[in-house]
């Protein structure tokens, strides 16, 4: 059977609605929305006739198999585990909670449930995290040497609660690149906090930090992450992006948004046009790559949206992925202790900056007895790549290649 659709959440979340009302394996059923005349215009607009103003109302429909929350982050781990608990599959948008005791709750109630959970990271799903993640899987770029990431954003213009948050809990479109790149987890985490906020927001959360910056360490591995992240008072257009550093080649996020993004072989860079990935998906919802559900104007688009530059064609691959999970076809990923590993890095990062930069271990309840798998190692006898090549001859190279 089909999984029957739930969305909480009509914001952002409306993006989702004609995703899984094209999708060939899921049904659309049903939205909800506090806001009566917002839950109406969308219910109308997209023909879901199915609405509730309440979520326990929702919660309590037994037509519904899966909710899709979509609803302001303070909240997602009451949804979650709600929603877990009333026997329904769950798919949360970003980050997973706001404290390590709610991403706990939410862990633990997947697993007493034996219920999907997976947390709705775009990134892990843009055309440009699947393009190099084939270059590493392929083995083109050698063994990962050094990430590095940021997200840079101005959030004028948001909703009250946002103001004064700490960078680092909301930092899983820079920490998940990062980590699913590596196939890996957090085990430690070492911040830096830097500049101020305006003042009128220091007292929201207790945070004064305008950026915070800080490096992962991971599990049985030499690699490390860098992650930089701010919300406010930071004069920068808006940047989402990551950097892989490979023995072989490299890749770099563009500096300007359309400048292009870079890879480099040896020290020779090459403005690369990154693929799209919609031959992954089923026909029928393939289209929702390059375009959403809200015109661009700007008038109707959400800020997630417009600012995110369409979060790179993520969403359908996103939609997918979970109901692939519920028909027991895919794992969910980031499954529940992903979705923890990654949000708790950024949480056990802010404690690091207000600690004035001490290192931070993660709980172990983050992290799962999997073993990751590096795909290349560094072999000292193989011929690199760029030797040989124009205005490389002559220079002192260090002879390094792959071995699968």
């Amino acid at each position: 059977m089909k999984p029957r659709v739930g969305i909480v959440g009509l914001e952002f979340g409306a993006e989702f609605i004609p995703i899984y009302q094209a999708h060939p394996n899921a049904e659309m059923r049903a939205i909800c929305q506090r806001s009566a005349a917002r839950l109406n215009a969308v219910g109308d607009e997209f023909g879901v006739d199915v609405r509730y103003d309440r979520f326990e109302d929702m919660l309590a429909d037994p037509e519904i198999d899966l909710i899709h929350i979509n609803t302001p982050l303070h909240m997602h781990a009451d949804h979650s585990v709600a929603a877990l608990r009333a026997g329904k599959h769950v798919g949360c948008t970003i980050p997973m909670a706001a404290s390590l005791e709610d991403c706990k709750r939410v862990v633990d109630a997947q697993k007493e449930t034996g219920l999907v959970y997976m947390m709705m990271e775009t990134v892990v799903y843009s055309r440009e995290f699947l393009f190099v993640q084939q270059l590493y899987r392929s083995g083109e770029l050698g063994k990962l040497q050094f990430l590095r990431s940021s997200h840079v954003q101005d959030m004028t213009g948001w909703p009250a609660y946002w103001e004064g948050l700490p960078p680092m809990h909301n930092a899983t479109h820079a920490i998940s690149p990062i980590l699913c790149l590596a196939d890996n987890q957090t085990l430690w985490v070492q911040c830096s906090g830097s500049g101020q906020v305006f003042q009128r927001m220091q007292d929201s959360y207790g945070s004064p930090f305008a950026v915070e910056s800080t490096t992962l360490g991971m599990k049985d591995s030499d690699l490390r992450g860098e992650v930089t992240r701010s919300l406010w008072a930071v004069a920068r257009q808006y940047r989402e992006s990551f950097d892989v550093y490979g023995s072989l080649r490299s890749f770099e996020w563009e500096q300007v948004h359309g400048a292009g993004h870079v890879i480099y072989t040896g020290e020779t860079p090459e403005r690369v046009s990154v693929p799209d990935f919609a031959d992954r998906l089923p026909a029928e919802i393939r289209r929702f790559t390059t375009e959403g559900v809200y015109s661009s104007d700007g008038e109707t688009a959400h800020l997630s949206f417009i600012q995110g530059s369409g979060h790179g064609g993520s969403h359908p691959h996103l939609a997918d992925r979970l109901i692939r999970a519920v028909s027991g076809e895919a794992d969910p990923y980031p499954d529940a202790i992903q979705a923890a590993n990654i949000t708790g890095a950024g949480i056990c990062s802010h404690q690091s900056a207000l600690s004035g930069g001490l290192r931070v271990a993660l709980p172990r309840w983050t992290i799962s007895e999997r073993q990751h798998s590096e795909v290349v190692q560094l072999d000292q006898s193989t011929e690199p790549p760029w030797r040989g090549l124009s205005g490389l001859a002559g220079q002192t190279t260090t002879d390094t290649g792959v071995q699968s």
